[in-house]
């Protein structure tokens, strides 16, 4: 009875210790909410990539004094330059796209789209450490940009 308990109390310990080490191995996947709190965005991979997606939102419809005339509908990708992607839900839709780890804490060669404006920005996002990452989009050359820090969502 006792080599059970031992053998069961040891696969719980290798469980948790390989899915551990998974986490520490790929430290971005995961939800992180915005600077503003307003939204979570969800990390995960795609084709051997990362992308992110919005994955909650603290408002998910348009207020009543909507001056797009659209209160109480769920938001839309309304500010996009393209006009057959306004009706896409914001819910879900994907922010994040194409970064590659290029080193210990830095992801980069990725773009982030701003729904609220509707423009797409070259970014890098930087781990500062488990639970803060600096997310930096920019045009061109980084040094012109602007930088979020995202918490992740306990």
């Amino acid at each position: 009875m006792k080599k059970t308990a031992i053998l069961v109390g040891a696969c719980v310990i290798v469980l948790i210790a390989s899915w551990t080490y998974a986490a520490q191995t790929d430290p971005l996947l995961g939800r992180w909410w915005n600077e503003e709190k307003d939204a979570q965005i969800e990390i995960y991979t795609c084709d051997g990539k990362y992308c992110g997606r919005i994955a909650w939102l603290k408002e998910p419809y348009y207020p009543a004094n909507d001056p797009k005339g659209m209160a109480g509908k769920p938001k839309v990708d309304r500010e996009n330059p393209n006009p057959a992607l306004r009706t896409r839900p914001t819910l879900g839709l994907n922010l994040l796209s194409g970064f590659t780890r290029t080193g210990n804490n830095l992801w980069e060669n990725g773009t982030i789209y701003n729904p609220r404006e509707g423009k797409t920005y070259k970014c890098k996002i930087t781990m500062e450490n488990w639970d803060k990452i600096k997310v930096r989009g920019f045009i061109g050359i980084s040094l012109i940009g602007k930088t979020q820090y995202w918490t992740r969502v306990k």
